[in-house]
């Protein structure tokens, strides 16, 4: 029996895994990395051991390291999360022959299915329906196709090709980032469906022979290859659901399978059924799956491990509806770039239980205030899941919930998420792997333009309390109030300006504003193009404004010169500038700037080269990702400061490209 379970990973799937051996009464242990020493799951460890470093293969992926600190804090099993080695079958097999046991599938059947390759031949002789896949880019006659990692998933390595002339580079880059995510840079290609739906089954098997399917799930919605929206169940026909099930518990009866583990499918517009891959693993989507039946999939996972018979004889009804958002620390509109840094708020209201099958809205989150978001690991921050006895109900409250979040300080995808579970397609269950591409409406912020200005109005009359609630003396007159009116304060914020002026009683006189982010800038000394607007109350964390009768109320959250602001439309945040700038350093025109802090991969070009808009300069590589930095303009390549190995902070600059003067 288990009594002291170590986790061989890190943030929220760490934190998840703890929630169930804490009620069921079996100590845990924690490995971290130095980047993650201070981190939630650590904290919450009933005892936690140092892996000295902060990048993966220094940390979380030494065997090693890991069996070392079983050893040392008296852990008498493992279990390895998901990510990092929970599909390597050498892992599985050193847990068990130091004594340990191993919670996951046996490692013969990890080493089956992790090559993709050896897995696609074995169950397509079991009967599961396949894709055509080729190893050879040269035996590659028919477009689109789909170039994969053969070792590893959550889409590194992945990319798509539409025509001959892209194969080869993007075969390179695929091997490239999977050598970097998984140490093998094997990848091969299969056919490629458009419109596709991509589905999955969660299987679990025990050793006593019995392997049940335990639902479907929808993950279609992706990003860069990677799920960002899972629901429970999946909107499918029952015949469809059924053909699925089958080739999912053919593909664990193949195997031999123990555990939980997820048998990924590729739904085709005709109806056909294609395999993709088996993850042996618990999958980040898992707790729809908890929610819609009822069960805790870590619990079973332990009894599995421990040699009990699994307590689900047959493919449970699904009950209620389960939707989950992938909550990550990215910048969706600039192609999905990782966001680093601090986060100095994490709050969503309304959560009914954090990592339980308790159903309602339920937080998994590896990071609380305060966390700081590395570059070192994924943009992953947390999963938020509504469970409704409706699909409409349970998107609609996912919805309201993230709206409402207070996420400070961490660019994230919160908009994006917000705007697909409201859009018209996902309520009609309208969705494909394409659903992002065909959709550019859902990258707009939710706070619209013209919202803007009040959001900032409330950021400066907040300011304005704040500082009279520490002003030494006259704390209780208005913020820049005289006898006789005179200029209106100013506030200025990175993209706009804000002028407005109180009266003695502390209500709004007048107020305007300025900057480059307004469509209709006022000019000087035309009456003010704003709404009537009055002022109902003013603190330093709340403003409450009655614009044309209607009370609209901000919070507001200041962090140094950062001011977070959340009100009823939507979420800004704003750069409150000093009033007297200090002189700084002028760049280099044309100058590109590193967006995050990474290591220098590749370089493509070279001083003096003549270089087109949009042509690829170097590659930087963060967060287990590649990222391209591409010539702005036509022009010439002037400085190349950096060279690939090299690693550079955020705003380092990359490049400078002098622009190619206009003949005309």
């Amino acid at each position: 029996m288990i009594t002291r379970l170590l986790v061989a990973n890190r943030g929220e799937i760490a934190r998840r895994v703890f929630a169930t051996c804490r009620a069921l009464g079996v100590a845990t242990v924690a490995v971290h990395s130095d980047a993650d020493a201070d981190a939630p799951f650590v904290a919450e460890a009933d005892l936690a051991v140092r892996l000295p470093g902060n990048t993966p293969a220094e940390t979380y992926l030494r065997i090693d390291l890991i069996l070392d600190a079983a050893r040392r804090s008296g852990a008498d099993a493992v279990h390895p999360g998901y990510g990092f080695l929970a599909e390597n079958a050498e892992f599985a097999a050193a847990v068990t022959d130091a004594g340990l046991t191993w919670v996951g599938p046996s490692a013969k059947a990890i080493a089956a299915m992790g090559d993709k390759m050896a897995a696609k031949a074995l169950l397509a002789d079991a009967g599961v329906p396949m894709l055509p896949t080729w190893t050879d880019p040269d035996q590659v006659t028919a477009f689109p196709v789909l170039v994969k990692a053969s070792a590893g998933g959550g889409g590194r390595g992945m990319r798509i090709v539409r025509d001959a002339a892209g194969l080869a580079e993007a075969v390179a880059g695929a091997r490239r980032e999977a050598a970097a995510a998984f140490g093998d840079g094997t990848v091969f290609i299969e056919r490629y469906v458009e419109r596709g739906r991509h589905v999955e089954v969660q299987i679990f098997g025990d050793t006593h022979g019995t392997i049940v399917a335990l639902g479907v799930r929808d993950c279609s919605i992706q990003r860069r290859h990677q799920k960002i929206v899972e629901e429970a169940p999946g909107v499918l026909p029952d015949e469809v659901r059924e053909r699925l099930h089958s080739a999912a518990v053919a593909a664990g009866r193949a195997v031999d399978y123990v555990g939980a583990g997820t048998v990924e499918f590729l739904l085709a517009p005709d109806g056909q059924v294609h395999f993709l891959e088996v993850n042996t693993r618990l999958q980040v989507e898992h707790p729809v799956t908890e929610l819609t039946t009822g069960l805790d999939l870590v619990r079973l996972q332990l009894l599995v491990a421990d040699g009990e018979p699994l307590p689900v004889p047959a493919t449970p009804a699904p009950q209620g509806h389960a939707i989950e958002v992938r909550l990550c620390a990215e910048e969706p509109a600039e192609g999905f770039r990782p966001a680093t840094g601090t986060l100095h708020r994490f709050a969503i209201p309304g959560v009914d239980a954090e990592f339980g099958p308790t159903r309602g809205l339920r937080l998994d989150s590896g990071v609380v205030d305060g966390s700081t978001v590395s570059v070192h690991y994924d943009s992953m921050l947390a999963k938020l899941v509504a469970w409704a006895p409706t699909r409409t109900e349970a998107a609609r409250a996912l919805a309201g919930a993230l709206a409402r979040a207070e996420l400070h300080g961490v660019a994230t995808n919160r908009d994006l998420l917000v705007r697909v579970l409201r859009s018209g397609e996902f309520a009609a269950a309208d969705v494909d792997t394409g659903f992002l591409d065909r959709h550019p409406e859902v990258f707009a912020p939710l706070l619209p333009a013209d919202q803007l200005p009040l959001a900032a109005l409330a950021a400066a009359l907040s300011g304005a309390a704040a500082r009279r609630a520490a002003a030494p003396v006259l704390a209780g007159l208005p913020s820049g109030w005289r006898n006789v009116p005179a200029q209106p304060q100013l506030t200025r914020f990175s993209d706009i300006e804000i002028h407005y002026r109180l009266t003695r009683t502390g209500t709004l006189a007048e107020w305007e504003r300025r900057g480059p982010r307004l469509t209709d800038s006022v000019e000087a000394g035309a009456p003010p193009n704003t709404p009537t607007v009055e002022l109902v109350t003013a603190t330093p964390e709340r403003v409450v404004l009655d614009v044309g009768g209607v009370r609209r109320a901000f919070r507001v959250h200041r962090v140094g010169s950062s001011v977070f602001v959340d009100g009823p439309d939507g979420a800004t945040s704003l750069t409150e500038l000093p009033r007297l700038p200090r002189p700084t350093a002028a760049l280099a025109a044309g100058s590109l700037l590193a967006p995050l802090p990474g290591a220098v991969t590749r370089v493509h070009v070279e001083v003096g080269q003549r270089v087109a808009a949009g042509d690829l300069l170097l590659t930087l590589e963060a967060m287990k990702l590649e990222h391209p930095v591409l010539a702005p303009a036509d022009g010439v390549v002037a400085e190349l400061p950096v060279a690939p190995g090299g690693q550079v902070e955020t705003g380092a600059v990359l490049a400078v490209v002098d622009p190619e003067e206009d003949p005309q």
